[in-house]
């Protein structure tokens, strides 16, 4: 009976996590949409909703140091509750660069916008959210190999933060008057590429669920 219990209990964690995971995925959705096109109401709506994010990591984490306290799980049942709560860790700093992304919107106002960079910066957006989509997925399956694959992702995230970052470049040299906006566009993609790193190092807490190694990949 008592591990009829415990059972139920990792359930309800995974559930949660996922549930969190997809909160988390409309947030980077929505944060990029409302950037590109200059939609501060909808920006406004992404840093409102950050307090749902966090109340799930405070959920998760609660009741995963209770099932340690009260259950004492070893080997893989332990290695559940660890990955859970690292990898809701990660998926709250995600959510926290959402946001930032957010207030970039919110504070950008008059400034002159260059179309080819957000272009660009809306491709990135559109890959971070499959890369985390993609990281949801491998958590669900438990398949290491594919968390290797999925993990290679953040190469593509990185190489866009280069190209655009050298794109704004060559545009603010030929205008210094957009030195200001530059500033927000190379905050976005910075945010953007670290909710990439965190996406990888969810791929990693799988590889260590799977195998028990910790590893970085």
């Amino acid at each position: 009976m008592l591990r009829v219990q415990f059972e139920e209990d990792l359930e309800k964690l995974h559930n949660q996590f996922y549930a969190m995971g997809n909160e988390v995925l409309s947030q980077i959705n929505r944060t990029v949409r409302a950037f590109v096109t200059h939609d501060r109401e909808l920006a406004r709506q992404v840093i409102e909703d950050d307090a749902e994010v966090n109340e799930y990591e405070v959920k998760l984490e609660k009741k995963s140091l209770e099932i340690i306290a009260l259950q004492q799980p070893v080997s893989q049942d332990l290695r559940t509750v660890i990955t859970v709560l690292k990898a809701s860790s990660d998926l709250e700093r995600m959510g926290d660069h959402a946001v930032s992304i957010a207030k970039a919107t919110v504070r950008m106002k008059g400034e002159v916008r260059i179309e080819s960079v957000e272009d660009a910066i809306s491709k990135m957006g559109r890959d971070v959210k499959n890369f985390v989509e993609e990281t949801l997925n491998v958590y669900l399956n438990g398949n290491v190999d594919q968390a290797y694959a999925v993990a290679a992702m953040d190469e593509k995230i990185n190489q866009y933060f280069d190209d655009i970052r050298d794109l704004a470049t060559e545009e603010i040299k030929q205008n210094p008057e957009l030195i200001v906006t530059g500033r927000d566009y190379f905050q976005v993609i910075s945010y953007l590429e670290r909710i990439g790193d965190y996406a990888k190092n969810i791929c990693e807490w799988v590889v260590y669920f799977e195998t028990g190694k910790i590893i970085e990949l």
